[in-house]
């Protein structure tokens, strides 16, 4: 095996308290029940995820932030509202310490073991918070407190992270702007929340705004040509991926039109540069996908390209 999960049971607990809430705790029964059903559980090994640590929490939030969202967690029944998106009940500030820590784990593992490829099946997800907000479902920017555990604890100085979540991942590129040691590249729809990206000017960042109903032929082909060249000129160490589904065409919450086959794509376009530059390093973290079916095939057909790419 090459390949493992991190995850952890309070993943399921976390709940905005709305049993509409597309960001259901459903969606981590949706992705357990496909791993198994198409046999992805038995070719990677699973780790349960640690919380993350106060220290690396500060290495991308702000002391005040990190602050708030510890007094506010309710230990009782109520759910408290933290932004118009994003709310916590008794079990939420485990489960976003136990996923910020998932990928700060992550980087352990394809730094130190002999698991190249490590994906971090929790939630909530990351790529909307910033350095003091929550936002878009997320509390704590996920992939980028990996990202600054790696910088810190590794002494790694080219560090790529890519997000193919329909959604721009604003709180990430924000963390990193004008950070050479991270080249951030997002693609997302055009516009949509949260309305940011487009229009960024920055030596490390690479976006791909896209209109709705991009389909998989115009994506791929902006991929190839706006970001694998960038890519393999940067020659990462680490790569990274922000994992959102919500690109799939079957997912209502965005308007592209992308399918399992895409995913399986870019993963192995990206495993392909890693094993050229970065040893075969790769840590994946997941971000949206809200549609449970579609969800559940892609992170399954993600995470087998993921164990079997040689």
């Amino acid at each position: 095996m090459t390949a493992a999960v991190i995850s952890h049971q309070k993943c399921s607990l976390h709940d905005h308290g709305n049993p509409y809430h597309p960001e259901s705790p459903q969606r981590m029964d949706a992705i357990n029940n496909r791993m198994i059903t198409a046999g992805v559980d038995w070719i990677t090994r699973h780790y349960d995820a640690q919380m993350a640590t106060r220290e690396q929490l500060l290495r991308v939030h702000a002391t005040d932030y990190i602050d708030k969202i510890f007094a506010v967690a309710p230990q009782d029944d109520r759910i408290i509202d933290l932004d118009g998106d994003t709310s916590m009940n008794k079990h939420s500030l485990a489960a976003a310490l136990y996923s910020a820590g998932a990928a700060a784990q992550a980087v352990d593992l394809v730094m130190t073991t002999p698991y190249q490829h490590v994906f971090c099946a929790t939630r909530p997800p990351g790529h909307h918070a910033g350095r003091a907000h929550s936002a878009g479902f997320c509390f704590f920017n996920n992939i980028a407190v990996g990202a600054a555990h790696a910088l810190a604890q590794y002494g790694l100085e080219r560090i790529l992270i890519v997000d193919f979540d329909v959604h721009h991942g604003d709180g990430t590129e924000a963390i990193f702007i004008n950070d050479p040691r991270v080249l951030f590249c997002s693609s997302f729809q055009h516009p949509f929340y949260p309305f940011t990206g487009a229009d960024t000017r920055a030596l490390n960042i690479r976006n791909l705004p896209m209109k709705a109903g991009t389909r998989s032929n115009e994506w791929r082909e902006q991929v190839r040509e706006q970001w694998l060249p960038s890519w393999r000129d940067y020659q990462p160490e680490l790569v990274m991926i922000s994992a959102g589904f919500d690109s799939h065409l079957e997912d209502d919450m965005g308007g592209f039109n992308l399918v399992e086959a895409d995913y399986v794509w870019i993963t192995r376009e990206l495993c392909q540069v890693a094993k050229d530059y970065g040893q075969g390093r790769i840590v994946s973290c997941l971000e949206g996908g809200y549609d449970l079916s579609s969800l559940g095939r892609s992170v399954a057909a993600h995470v087998k390209e993921l164990a079997e790419f040689h």
